[in-house]
């Protein structure tokens, strides 16, 4: 059975009121494929996660950007997992490059995070990805497995964990891995998977890619083997998130 194609949209620290409403109002008339071709979730700020929840048609999910590694208490500034699922969002983002970059999020961190959201039944994004300086010096695989070894050292069961590759240096910088750089990487992270966790998480885990998708370059992009849709930022808050997820009745008819 093949993998169910994932298209998320990360709306990161952008928006107001009346522009979560015009971005809903948009997406809820959108004419889509259905969710047995792909699973869409969008991802809005902690403070329009009830908003969007309440306005978005159903068939979309949503998901909140980051979450507190443990229960919640003197944790000035931080949303405990706890609070996601008393929100009924069934989704959260854990280890996004920005975090990990401006915030030094570290692995170990992280895979704490990832534990404790799936621990509550939360369903994960959990990203990885290298730097420029990493992916010129050749380390790009030793980086992503590391981060993804953090994760299955924590995690026994990969049911809920969608795992994201974000090669940092395509981030909001207009730079695209190609289709062939992008499947490299999805293939090796899926083979390590299948030699350190095992043949049926390899095989089921959906692997998506983030980094500058946009609608001119989704299409070459989703028919790649091993890439199971994307994680898109700057797009999705833009008529072209659409094209996007059609881009996954191309992998369909592959």
């Amino acid at each position: 059975m093949g993998r169910q194609f994932f298209v998320g949209g990360n709306w990161k620290c952008n928006g107001t009121t009346d522009d979560v409403k015009k971005i809903v109002s948009f997406l809820n008339g959108a004419d889509v494929p259905s969710e047995d071709v792909v699973e869409v979730v969008v991802s809005p700020p902690f403070v329009f996660l009830g908003l969007v929840k309440s306005l978005l048609r159903s068939d979309f999910g949503v998901a909140a950007q980051n979450c507190w590694v443990r229960k919640g208490g003197a944790f000035t500034g931080e949303i405990s997992a706890e609070m996601l699922v008393n929100l009924n969002i069934p989704w959260v983002i854990l280890g996004h490059s920005e975090r990990r970059l401006i915030l030094n999020e570290s692995d170990e961190f992280v895979s704490d995070k990832v534990a404790y959201a799936l621990s509550l039944g939360l369903k994960v994004i959990a990203c990885v990805g290298e730097t420029l300086e990493q992916r010129e010096s050749g380390s790009t695989m030793a980086i992503v497995s590391a981060q993804t070894k953090a994760i299955a050292e924590k995690v026994s069961n990969w049911d809920n964990i969608v795992l994201a590759y974000e090669p940092v240096w395509a981030i909001g910088t207009g730079k695209v891995a190609t289709p062939a750089q992008a499947q490299e990487v999805h293939f090796e992270l899926r083979k390590w998977l299948k030699e350190n966790v095992g043949h049926e998480v390899a095989a089921s885990v959906r692997i998506i890619y983030g980094g500058s998708v946009n609608g001119a370059n989704c299409k070459e992009l989703a028919v790649q083997p091993d890439v199971d849709g994307f994680l898109v930022g700057g797009a999705s808050l833009k008529p072209e998130f659409i094209d996007i997820i059609k881009s996954a009745t191309a992998k369909k008819s592959d």
